[in-house]
């Protein structure tokens, strides 16, 4: 397993104003070359995480979530839990209306793996 010397934070995502607040709309992101590592093997997982959110006063500001899930990269962390972190940060961060995140991960020793979660 990788030592986490930097591990991602919900105060790593950077929000700022929603100028339409008493819209209702969604927010979709898309992360294609997510990449974390097995903690049981240290090898190197991938996948794509989908993001959709229905901002309430604020939005994260993409530049940091690129910075926040990059530091997943050296993180030993199973593919369910990550999900749900990154659930649970963005909820902390941005505290939206509702939010949806799929984590989509490549094989590995012949199992697929979707995780889904949302509030």
């Amino acid at each position: 397993m990788s030592t986490n010397f930097n591990k991602p934070a919900a105060s790593d995502l950077v929000i700022v104003d929603n100028v339409y607040p008493k819209k209702k709309y969604t927010v979709s992101v898309s992360i294609p070359e997510f990449n974390c590592v097995c903690p049981k093997t240290g090898l190197p997982d991938f996948g794509c995480i989908y993001i959709d959110y229905i901002p309430d006063k604020s939005i994260v500001e993409l530049k940091s979530l690129k910075l926040y899930i990059v530091k997943y990269r050296n993180v030993g962390i199973f593919h369910e839990e990550v999900t749900n972190r990154i659930l649970d940060d963005f909820k902390a961060a941005c505290a939206p209306h509702s939010i949806a995140v799929k984590g989509d991960f490549q094989p590995r020793g012949g199992i697929k793996t979707i995780v889904s979660c949302s509030e």
